[in-house]
């Protein structure tokens, strides 16, 4: 079995003072590629050295809403620009997230539009981050969309199902964490069982949200198979059917990865 971890931070605390056995638990485990998200453009170097030095790992640039107040110089081009590299795939994670409101609400906007232009200009996928603000995020993405094509993806989800359906309508991935094995997430269960098989990923967000029975311990890339499992059972398929199929879109939604032996 092969699978994609289509999002982790493996430069967080949790994961990068031990990356070399996180690696090879992860391999242990069939996850044969990881994305790394960027948070920061500012700590961006950090992020990159890491996708570097590993082949099976790529990154994104972007400035996650928490951190939007601290980057408000942070422009679409200069997106562009970083995104030039051969390691970096995607764009964001960028996006709203009002359950912190560690950054002003207008500094999210401002910061998730600038993120979405880069995302058009380049034409790479766009990794939204949105939290208790669903009603905002798809008014944007629709507003946006109304301005120029994009490749949204609502990763980690969370939230009601109206606003993976307006996504959806977009063209939008959705992606499932190790929320979707909670007890208590049953919504985004149903969420899931909507959700076209040709628009599903997997992830982690490592090192947080583990799912059952890691509940509460350091996430990790290896532990994805866990949420795979669960998203298997939700969509009624074989987990190796699942497993095929979610790392079938993420290569076609970040398809500046060059397809590996095995997923050919």
């Amino acid at each position: 079995m092969n699978v994609v971890d289509s999002h982790c931070h493996l430069d967080y605390p949790g994961l990068a003072e031990d990356l070399a056995q996180v690696m090879a638990r992860a391999e242990g485990a069939g996850v044969r590629l990881m994305l790394s998200i960027g948070t920061r453009v500012r700590k961006f170097d950090q992020i990159l050295a890491v996708a570097e030095r590993h082949d099976n790992v790529f990154c994104t640039v972007g400035t996650h809403p928490h951190n939007a107040a601290e980057e408000p110089d942070v422009t679409a081009d200069e997106l562009v620009d970083l995104a030039k590299h051969p390691k970096v795939v995607g764009i964001g994670e960028a996006g709203l997230d009002y359950h912190y409101d560690h950054s002003p609400r207008d500094m999210q906007a401002k910061s998730f539009r600038i993120h979405i232009e880069a995302a058009r200009q380049t034409g790479l996928p766009l990794v939204i981050h949105s939290r208790s603000a669903e009603a905002d995020t798809a008014a944007i993405l629709e507003e946006e969309m109304g301005n120029g094509a994009f490749k949204p993806l609502l990763h980690c989800f969370s939230s009601k199902m109206e606003l993976a359906e307006r996504g959806l309508a977009l063209g939008a991935y959705v992606s499932f964490s190790g929320i979707l094995t909670y007890k208590n997430a049953e919504d985004i269960r149903s969420t899931a069982r909507i959700v076209p098989m040709d628009r599903l990923l997997v992830e982690t967000d490592a090192p947080y949200l583990a799912p059952v029975p890691f509940r509460g311990k350091t996430n990790e890339p290896a532990f994805v198979v866990k949420t795979l499992e669960q998203l298997a059972e939700v969509k009624e398929v074989p987990l190796k059917t699942m497993a095929d199929i979610t790392s079938r879109n993420f290569f076609a939604l970040f398809a500046k990865v060059s397809k590996p032996g095995w997923a050919s």
